[in-house]
């Protein structure tokens, strides 16, 4: 099932929050992400709706099963793209802001070729 990029954003962004932070609400959402408390609200909401996401009596998020798998997949690119473009000469602040925006547009047959292609020429140096 495919879903939007900024569903896939709020999911890795409570996977990057749950790793710092142990746990994770809403208004930690939006100081993340520097977004309104009633837009991370109605996005939570939705992800609650289609079964991203659970939300206990007090308010903390944690990913179910297929949000948890969005989430890796996305943390997972991020991480790699962005430390590629690094590894080519790109500033810090450029390749995450690219990778933040290429880990959603990017299929996971091409992305499993350019990690296998990139990863084999390393080993070959």
């Amino acid at each position: 099932m495919k879903i939007h990029e900024s569903a896939e954003n709020y999911l890795e962004t409570i996977l990057v929050l749950k790793k710092r932070l142990g746990e994770v609400r809403s208004i930690n959402i939006v100081n993340e992400l520097e977004y309104t408390k009633p837009s991370v609200s109605v996005a939570m909401k939705n992800l609650r709706e289609n079964g991203y996401i659970t939300m206990d009596n007090s308010g903390y998020i944690s990913l179910t099963e297929k949000g948890l798998e969005i989430a890796q997949a996305m943390y997972e690119r991020h991480q790699f793209v962005s430390e590629w473009l690094k590894s080519i000469g790109v500033d810090e602040k450029t390749a995450v802001e690219d990778a933040c925006r290429i880990e959603h547009v990017i299929s996971q047959k091409t992305f499993d070729a350019i990690r296998n292609f990139v990863c084999k020429d390393a080993k070959e140096k």
